[in-house]
């Protein structure tokens, strides 16, 4: 067992003994970044306190296997036993990453394909994260204060706020970019060359090129991958945002007003024309010095109100007022009808309650919104589904007449309600189902609505 082999971690409380070690390394790395210190950041990365902070947060991300088979769970069993072994050909530098494993995922939308994973083993995953731990803190405090995505102390949320900031400054035209394929197209050799600026330490230079070249495996076969950064492993954010960040002092050398979490950017301007001439001279930019694609038929320059930014979209107001764009409601939906549909067979409060975890999260990202008709609209929706659960639920007439009488609906009434013979989603919607399911009834189910969960979140106005 080699001294510096991490094992599993223990709960503590923030601000426990390995905290503190965690912040004062990474700080320093952070403060002298070009010169002799980075010339050994392989044993900063390797360091037992930073491995410990890695390890634990491997673990507390939970995640699949890689290629392996190795889980989470087997990760500080695997450790134990190999952890020596790989330690020195990561000083020696001859340790090879395992290849990742694919796995697609639908976009959002319909009809909108699939974004490729690249599942890297975790063993793989806890060396990102520990490299991740000792390299992030040197790049981040020369990123640009327009980036706003996988950096510390800094959000979606703030991206939002900044961009309706501009629009309310009178730039109300917005510069759209959708760059095609982003984590697919990334080149490496550039990539690298942005690294090698700040990482003096050629054996973890080495280290990350061969973590983007690393193999991808699907259909039991390993294929090269020579461009890309696929999405799945702890570095690829950080990786990102090193890239990009040329395009982001370009826009600051330029004086524009813009906003980019990740690869999505919205820069704002005053007039169409002035947005045109920015999207064809930002094309030439990303497509010469950065030899990324802009996707041409998925950027435009347009209203902000015709267009959506990390989920939101605004009011035409001359003080714009954020709300849920379209496509955010319609994928909410989409998940609701997910989880009722299971329902059927189920406990209405087992339902309400796999509902209330969905609407918690939707609700605590869109709390900014200043509209709330989208959520006061979802709410009469996501009861009516509940209804038809319970319509369908109830199955037979003679059934749906003795649960509607013994929800306090009059017996006469009831037995027109069965006789209709109406699909279950009228039902769902009609007066009898409304009298008996009262939203009172559904609240003591324990169903949340969307409505009040804003109105909380926000705070008194």
């Amino acid at each position: 067992m080699g001294a510096e082999m991490p094992r599993r971690p223990r709960k503590e409380a923030a601000g426990s003994r390995h905290e503190p070690g965690t912040v004062r390394q990474t700080t320093a790395a952070a403060v002298e970044t070009i010169g002799p210190q980075t010339e050994k950041l392989m044993e900063e990365v390797l360091h037992r306190e930073n491995l410990l902070t890695a390890l634990k947060r491997v673990v507390s991300n939970k995640g699949a296997p890689g290629v392996d088979g190795v889980t989470v769970d087997d990760l500080p069993d695997h450790l134990r036993r190999e952890w020596p072994a790989i330690r020195e050909q990561l000083l020696a530098d001859t340790y090879a990453p395992s290849p990742v494993r694919r796995k697609d995922i639908p976009k959002p939308g319909q009809g909108k394909g699939t974004r490729m994973l690249g599942i890297p083993t975790v063993l793989d995953r806890l060396i990102q994260q520990a490299i991740l731990q000792v390299v992030g803190p040197i790049f981040d405090p020369e990123f640009s204060d327009h980036s706003f995505g996988f950096r510390p102390g800094r959000s979606a949320h703030q991206a939002v706020e900044q961009a309706r900031v501009y629009m309310a400054e009178g730039h109300r035209w917005v510069v759209d970019l959708d760059l095609e394929k982003f984590f697919d197209r990334v080149n490496h050799d550039i990539l690298m060359s942005r690294i090698a600026r700040k990482v003096r330490d050629k054996r973890l230079l080495k280290l990350i090129r061969r973590y983007l070249t690393a193999g991808i495996l699907e259909g039991g076969v390993v294929s090269a991958r020579d461009a890309g950064t696929p999405q799945g492993g702890p570095l690829s954010p950080l990786l990102s945002n090193v890239l990009l960040d040329d395009l982001d002092k370009e826009l600051e050398r330029r004086e524009h007003r813009f906003c980019r979490y990740a690869d999505d950017c919205n820069v704002y301007v005053r007039s169409k024309t002035a947005g045109e001439r920015v999207m064809a001279s930002l094309t030439r930019f990303l497509e010469g010095k950065l030899r990324l694609k802009v996707n041409r038929a998925k950027s435009a320059v347009d209203r902000p109100w015709n267009r959506k930014f990390l989920g939101y979209t605004v009011t035409t107001n001359r003080s714009p007022r954020l709300k849920p764009a379209t496509a955010s409601v319609r994928r909410a939906k989409d998940r609701i009808r997910e989880i009722t549909q299971k329902g059927r067979g189920r406990n209405i409060r087992r339902v309400v309650e796999e509902v209330n975890t969905f609407t918690r999260g939707w609700v605590g990202y869109f709390r900014l919104a200043d509209v709330a008709q989208d959520f006061k609209t979802l709410d009469q929706w996501l009861r009516r589904r509940l209804r038809k659960i319970l319509w369908e639920q109830w199955k037979t007439p003679r059934n749906r007449y003795r649960k509607l009488v013994q929800l306090g609906v009059e017996a006469e009434r009831a037995k027109k309600a069965t006789a209709t013979g109406r699909g279950a989603w009228w039902n769902a919607g009609a007066s009898h189902m409304h009298a008996g399911v009262t939203n009172a009834q559904l609240a003591e189910w324990g169903l949340l609505t969307l409505l009040t969960m804003l109105r909380t979140l926000q705070g008194p106005t």
